[in-house]
């Protein structure tokens, strides 16, 4: 058997805008948008990124401070989800003793397009841990996309093999990587796809350990079809293109994932369609 041909990697070094451009862009979006008469909102949901250059639309916009704002959000796994002012704040309920079987996985409902910009705000409370977020996620039924929640595919508990080995298409940026001590002594994030565990790209994570953090941090993928861009805090973390076999495209669902016992609040999870 022959082995896979490793993923080509396009990886062009782009510097992060400076303050002074932020500025300057963020003046020019606010004169056009006061001499149009748009209302904050709307000035929101059809400004053009920085980091996309292209016009957006929001589509989605979940504070996770309140019940409400989690109805129909779906945990695979068992978890403490709580709303707070603060945000939605994830715990593993069962003791990381049981390795895989003490992990979660807590879908949003809503099903995605292709071209999208996803945002969310992270506060890592407690380590060791890992955090995941999936996108793109569809289920896989004799080599045809189905709903992610199609009771014809396998169960789902929060553990590992389930999401990469099993009926799962799906992107998966893993960071804040502190379970393991390989981990805790070199920072990384990392981009993988599913099914399968092939890693796509990879890059340095600025977080620090919780004691010397300052949250929230601001997170950010861009994914546009076969290319995904990652930033926190508006540092790129890595930026490539996926020349794979069968790259992970399409509509889907997005997910977070937490390795225990790692606890930590998320806000503000907002998502953009992008303009062609």
């Amino acid at each position: 058997m022959s082995k896979s041909k490793e993923p080509e990697l396009v990886c062009p070094a782009s510097a992060a805008p400076s303050l002074m451009d932020r500025r300057e862009y963020l003046r020019t979006i606010l004169l056009a948008g006061s001499a149009a008469g748009l209302t904050g909102q709307a000035l929101a949901q059809t400004a053009t990124g920085p980091s996309s250059g292209t016009p957006q639309k929001r589509i989605y916009f979940n504070p996770l401070r309140t019940d409400q704002d989690l109805h129909g959000f779906r945990l695979e796994g068992a978890a403490l989800v709580q709303a707070t002012a603060q945000g939605m704040r994830l715990k593993n309920s069962l003791s990381p003793t049981l390795g895989q079987e003490s992990n979660f996985v807590l879908w949003c409902p809503e099903v995605f397009p292709d071209q999208i910009e996803i945002r969310w705000n992270f506060s890592p409370l407690a380590e060791p841990g890992l955090c995941v977020m999936f996108f793109a996620a569809q289920g896989l039924l004799q080599g045809q996309f189905v709903s992610l929640f199609d009771e014809r595919l396998a169960k789902r508990k929060g553990e590992y093999d389930q999401y990469t080995k099993s009926d799962v298409s799906a992107l998966q940026i893993a960071y804040f990587r502190r379970r393991y001590p390989s981990e805790r002594a070199f920072h990384e994030c990392v981009l993988r796809r599913a099914p399968g565990f092939q890693l796509l790209m990879r890059g340095a994570d600025p977080i620090p350990n919780v004691e010397d953090a300052t949250p929230p941090y601001k997170m950010r993928i861009v994914k546009r079809a076969r290319v995904v861009e990652f930033f926190i805090n508006d540092l790129s973390i890595f930026k490539g293109v996926d020349n794979s076999l069968h790259p992970t495209t399409g509509s889907g669902h997005i997910g977070f994932r937490q390795m225990a016992p790692l606890e930590a609040v998320y806000s503000d999870l907002e998502v953009f369609e992008l303009g062609v």
